[in-house]
């Protein structure tokens, strides 16, 4: 019996080390993996971000459940399921094995489907290191979904003393939610600060 060769990944401590400097994997096109360390760099304010009316009014009439950390690798695998995109199997590895040492974290979206089941229709996953969480990447298989999801992590942070809400780069979809560019230097000093605070995910 032929033995299925093991994905490399990086190491917990390498990537801990990394991410509290200000830098993150990412994979390339030609198939390697490149450290990135923005600036600017994006930032969510924990203290006004919110979902505006109309996405409210939608999220109190969909019929969803949230949960936390319970379907972490469902939600990396999903969120790799795109044509282009920057999560190869070395980070879905690498992710995995973070969550299992206790570093990264995920919120699930769920919908009915049937009765007493439900299916995956949308998620968000990152990193937390002290009082500062790294947002990875997020989900949607339905409308609003990934929306639902990424609010709800956002409660949670500030609910459980997170100060920083890293998004790491700004687009026109992380723009709509409120994300900010600060300069790289300016968000060092967010993460030096934040590391230091007494939260817990």
């Amino acid at each position: 019996m032929s033995r299925s060769r093991e994905v490399p990944v990086i190491p917990v401590h390498t990537l801990l080390e990394a991410y509290g400097e200000g830098r993150f994997p990412m994979a390339h096109a030609d198939g390697e993996l490149y450290w990135h360390d923005p600036d600017p760099r994006a930032v969510f304010d924990l203290g006004t971000v919110r979902p505006n009316a109309r996405l409210a009014r939608a999220m109190r009439q969909m019929d969803l459940h949230i949960t936390r950390d319970v379907a972490f690798p469902a939600v990396v695998e999903a969120c790799a399921e795109r044509p282009e995109t920057w999560i190869d199997a070395r980070i879905q590895a690498t992710y995995v094995q973070l969550h299992r040492a206790g570093h990264a974290h995920s919120v699930e979206v769920w919908s009915a489907d049937g009765p007493g089941r439900r299916q995956l229709v949308g998620g968000i996953y990152g990193v937390a290191l002290g009082g500062a969480f790294f947002g990875e990447s997020m989900f949607h298989r339905v409308p609003n979904a990934g929306k639902v999801a990424f609010h709800a992590l956002a409660q949670h942070l500030r609910s459980a003393g997170f100060t920083l809400f890293d998004s790491q780069y700004l687009n026109p979809f992380t723009a709509s939610l409120g994300a900010v560019e600060v300069p790289r230097a300016r968000f060092l000093r967010m993460l030096a600060a934040a590391k230091q605070a007494p939260a817990c995910f």
